[in-house]
C-alpha cells in the first residue's frame, strides 16, 4: 500500500480528501478516480509515478472521505471541474498540472480541459475509459441521423454497453440492488469475471458500500442533459487517450471523433478491459510518463506513432515488425499497415529492398525503419528482436512473412536444400514468434502474431512435399501458439495464400534439376502465376482483416478456400488430387 500523506482542502463549503506521494518540487500529476472507486483505484499506479512526479489523488465529492452533498445538482460536471481546479491551485499554485482520469474521473476532467483558459493550468490530460459526454452525444446524433448499417451497428453496440446507465437513473431499484451486492468480496469477484484480474489487485476503501449508491448521482446529474443537448467544446490541452478494445462499458468507435475537438491528440489502444489502473498499472504509469516526457521534448518512439494528425487509423499507435518486408506480400502489408496508422519495422535479407519499402512509406508521411536480417540465423534474429525493443519499443504486431519455395521430388532434394527451407520457412517462424511473443507477454497488454503459411499446408502435392511440410508445420504451430497465448490477449493467425504473383517463384529451387532446367521450370511456373494475376496487395488486405477480426486461420484466394474445405470434408479427394502434378 502507498504511504499516502493525507490532507484536506475546502472549496466553498465542501471538503475534499487529498492523498499525496512523491517530492513536491517535481511536476505534479493529479489522479482522478471514477465510479464506484476512491483514491484506492490508484494504489498500484501512484507509487510508480511517484518515482518521477509529485502525485496527488483525491476522493471526488460523494466518495470516500470527501463530503457527500445530498442534492443531485451538486454533482453537475461544472461543479466537479471547479473541484479539480481547486485541488490544482492547492497542490501546485504556480505550475500547470498533469491530469490522469479513469471512468467518471476522466469524464469530469474532460469538462475541466474544455473550460476556456484550461491550458494555462493544465499541462496534459491522459483519459482512460471515460469519454467527453458532449462529444459522445454529438457522435450518437450523427450516427443515428445517417443510418447506414455501420453507423447503426456502432450506435447500437454502444447503447447495449450503456444499458446499465438507464437502470441507474431509476429512483429505488439501484439502491436496493447495491444494498445487497455492493460489498468488496462481490465487487472483486465481478472484476475477476469481467476483467480476468487477480482479486488481490482490487483495492477498495471502507466506504465502498456507500460509494456505490452515492456515486449514482453522477449519472443522474449528467447523462441525460449532456447526451440529449450536447455542447462540445475544443481543448488546447494535449490529450492522450488510452482506449481499451475489450472495455465492458465503452465501444472503441466512440473515441473516433475526439480529433475534432482536441488540438493535440495522441491515442493508444490495447486489448484490455475497463479497470486498467487495477489490472495493468505498469502500462498506465509508463504511458503517462512517456506522454509527459515527450511533451517535454524528449524523444519517445511510442509517442511519435501515437500522434493523431488526421483521421486516426485502426492501427494508430501500433508498432509492426515484418520479415521479408522488402518485396511481395511483406512490402504490400507494410504499405497497408502504414496507411492504417502503424509504425513499421521492415526486415529483409536484401537491405536495399527494405530501404526502398521504408522510403516509400516515409514519402507518404509514415514511420518506417529498414533492417537487414537473415531469419535463418537465430543469433542474428535474437539480436534484431532486442534492437527493435530497445530502439522502437515492444512490437504490437509481428508478421513472420519471409519464406522460400522448393519444388520437385522430395527424394531428389539435397540435404542442403532441406535444411535451408526448414530453417527459413519453419524454424524462423518459430524463432520470430518466440522472441516477439515473449516481449508481448512481458509487457502485458496483448498483441498479434501473423505467420505466413500456405494453401500447401492443407493441399498435398507430389511436387511440393517438403515445402508443404514446412507450411503445415507453420499452420499447426500457429494454432497451438494461439491456444498458449490466448490468456495474454495475444492473437495468432496463420495466413494461407494460394497462387499469388510474387517473386518467390523466381527464387524457387526445383530438386533434381540442373541450372538450365531450373531456369526453364521457373519461367514456366512464373508465367502461370502471372496469368493467375492474384497480386500481393490482396493478400495484405486479407492479413489486416485477419488481425482486426483475430482469425485463427485465414485462407486467401479461391483455390486456398477450396483446398481447405476439401481437406476437411473429403480428405480422400485431396490425396487423390495430390497424385497429379497440377
Amino acid at each position: 500500500m502507498p504511504n499516502w500523506i493525507e490532507r484536506t482542502i475546502r472549496r466553498d463549503d465542501l471538503q475534499l480528501a487529498l492523498y499525496e506521494l512523491g517530492e513536491v518540487d517535481k511536476p505534479t500529476v493529479i489522479l482522478v478516480h471514477g465510479w464506484p472507486d476512491t483514491h484506492h483505484l490508484w494504489t498500484h499506479v501512484a507509487p510508480l509515478l511517484a518515482k518521477n512526479y509529485h502525485v496527488i489523488a483525491y476522493d471526488t465529492r460523494g466518495y470516500g472521505s470527501s463530503d457527500k452533498p445530498d442534492e443531485v445538482a451538486a454533482y453537475h460536471l461544472k461543479e466537479l471541474a471547479k473541484d479539480l481546479f481547486a485541488v490544482a491551485d492547492a497542490v501546485s499554485p504556480t505550475q500547470p498540472v498533469h491530469l490522469v482520469g479513469h471512468d467518471w474521473g476522466s469524464v469530469q476532467l474532460w469538462e475541466a480541459v474544455t473550460t476556456p483558459g484550461a491550458d494555462e493550468r493544465i499541462a496534459s490530460f491522459t483519459s482512460i475509459s471515460g469519454p467527453n459526454l458532449d462529444f459522445l452525444g454529438t457522435w450518437a446524433r450523427e450516427k443515428i441521423s445517417n443510418p447506414t448499417p455501420r453507423n447503426l451497428g456502432q450506435a447500437g453496440s454502444q447503447m447495449a454497453s450503456s444499458a446499465y446507465t438507464a437502470f441507474f437513473q431509476t429512483p429505488v431499484l439501484p439502491k436496493l440492488f447495491f444494498s445487497a451486492v455492493g460489498r468488496p468480496a462481490v465487487w472483486r469477484q465481478f472484476l475477476k469475471t469481467v476483467e480476468g484480474m487477480d482479486p488481490a489487485q482490487v483495492v477498495t476503501g471502507p466506504t465502498l458500500h456507500e460509494d456505490f449508491q452515492s456515486g449514482l448521482k453522477y449519472y443522474r446529474a449528467n447523462i441525460v442533459p449532456h447526451l440529449a443537448n450536447p455542447d462540445p467544446r475544443r481543448t488546447a490541452v494535449p490529450v492522450q487517450e488510452l482506449v481499451n478494445t475489450r472495455d465492458i462499458a465503452l465501444r472503441e468507435a466512440i473515441f473516433d471523433d475526439t480529433r475534432h475537438y482536441a488540438d493535440k491528440l495522441w491515442r493508444r489502444s490495447s486489448p484490455t478491459g475497463h479497470w486498467l489502473p487495477y489490472n495493468k498499472p505498469t502500462y498506465v504509469a509508463d504511458a503517462v510518463h512517456e506522454f509527459i516526457s515527450g511533451l517535454g521534448g524528449n524523444p519517445v518512439p511510442a509517442l511519435d506513432r501515437a500522434r493523431v494528425a488526421g483521421v486516426p487509423g485502426r492501427f494508430t499507435g501500433k508498432l509492426a515488425v515484418i520479415t521479408g518486408g522488402g518485396s511481395g506480400i511483406g512490402r504490400e502489408t507494410a504499405y497497408l499497415l502504414s496507411r492504417r496508422g502503424a509504425e513499421v519495422v521492415i526486415a529483409d535479407l536484401d537491405l536495399d529492398a527494405a530501404e526502398e519499402t521504408a522510403g516509400v512509406i516515409k514519402e507518404r508521411g509514415g514511420l518506417a525503419h529498414p533492417y537487414r536480417l537473415d531469419v535463418s540465423d537465430v543469433a542474428a534474429f535474437t539480436e534484431f528482436a532486442a534492437t527493435v525493443r530497445d530502439t522502437h519499443g515492444v512490437a504490437d504486431l509481428m508478421i513472420n512473412n519471409a519464406g522460400i519455395g522448393l519444388g520437385g521430388s522430395a527424394l531428389d532434394a539435397s540435404d542442403e536444400q532441406i535444411e535451408r527451407i526448414l530453417d527459413i520457412n519453419l524454424r524462423a517462424v518459430i524463432t520470430g514468434s518466440k522472441l516477439f511473443g515473449k516481449q508481448m507477454v512481458e509487457r502485458g497488454v496483448g498483441g498479434h502474431i501473423v505467420n505466413l503459411a500456405s494453401a500447401a499446408a492443407f493441399t498435398p502435392s507430389r511436387s511440393l512435399g517438403i515445402y508443404s511440410a514446412t507450411k503445415a508445420g507453420v499452420l499447426l504451430f500457429s494454432e497451438s501458439l494461439r491456444a498458449e497465448l490466448a490468456a495474454d490477449n495475444i492473437g495468432v493467425t496463420a495466413v494461407c495464400p494460394g497462387i499469388v504473383d510474387t517473386n518467390i517463384v523466381r527464387n524457387t529451387e526445383f530438386a533434381g534439376l540442373d541450372a538450365a532446367e531450373q531456369d526453364s521450370k521457373r519461367q514456366q511456373v512464373d508465367k502461370f502465376y502471372q496469368r493467375r494475376h492474384y497480386t500481393p496487395d490482396k493478400v495484405a488486405a486479407a492479413i489486416v482483416r485477419a488481425i482486426e477480426r483475430n482469425k485463427a486461420v485465414a485462407p486467401v484466394t479461391p483455390e486456398a478456400h477450396a483446398g481447405n474445405l476439401t481437406y476437411k470434408l473429403a480428405p480422400w479427394m485431396s490425396r487423390l488430387l495430390a497424385r497429379f502434378d497440377v
